[in-house]
C-alpha cells in the first residue's frame, strides 16, 4: 500500500509541477533562441527605465503581463493590472526619478519565463517637499513571453541599497 502511495503522490506532483510549468504557455509560442531572448528582455529593461524616468504610467504598463505583480519595498504586492497601475500612478504623483538602471544577469530558463537581476541608481525627487537625495535599488524581475511572443514582466521586486541614514 506505502509504494501505491508514493506512486500516486509523484503522479500528482508531476501533473502539479507541468500545470504550473505550462500555466499561460501559448501553443504558438515563439522559438527558443537564448540570445535573441536576452536581447529582447534587455530592451525591455531599457523601456522601464526610460518610462520610470519620464513617470509614464501608460509605458510602463506596457511592459508588464495582465496578471503581473508589483512587489515594492515596505508596501504590499499589488497584483493585476489596475492594481499595479494604481501604484505606479501613486508613486509618479508623490516623486520624480531619475535612475539608471545596470543589468547585472539575465536568464532565460524556458521558451516562455526569464529572470533579470539589475541594480539602478540615480536620484529621487519628492514633488511635496522639493527634496532631491540618492536613490539606489537592487531589483528582480520575473518575465513571461506571453502569446503575442513579446516578453512582459510577470513580477517585480526591488530593495533599497542607500545605506541606513
Amino acid at each position: 500500500m506505502n509504494k501505491i502511495k508514493q506512486t500516486l503522490a509523484a503522479v500528482v506532483a508531476g501533473t502539479a509541477l507541468y500545470g504550473c510549468a505550462h500555466a499561460g504557455v501559448s501553443e504558438t509560442a515563439a522559438p527558443f533562441n537564448e540570445d535573441s531572448d536576452k536581447e529582447a528582455i534587455e530592451a525591455v529593461l531599457t523601456a522601464y527605465e526610460t518610462a520610470l524616468n519620464n513617470a509614464d504610467v501608460e509605458a510602463v504598463m506596457a511592459l508588464y503581463a495582465d496578471d503581473g505583480v508589483f512587489m515594492p519595498q515596505f508596501s504590499p504586492s499589488q497584483a493585476g493590472r489596475e492594481a499595479v497601475r494604481a501604484v505606479y500612478g501613486h508613486v509618479f504623483n508623490a516623486i520624480v526619478l531619475k535612475v539608471t538602471f545596470d543589468i547585472e544577469e539575465v536568464q532565460v530558463v524556458s521558451p516562455n519565463w526569464a529572470f533579470a537581476r539589475t541594480n539602478s541608481a540615480g536620484t529621487v525627487t519628492v514633488k511635496a517637499t522639493g527634496e532631491t537625495g540618492p536613490e539606489a535599488n537592487q531589483e528582480l524581475f520575473v518575465f513571461q513571453r506571453t502569446d503575442g511572443a513579446d516578453w512582459k514582466i510577470a513580477r517585480y521586486a526591488f530593495s533599497s541599497t542607500n545605506p541606513p541614514r
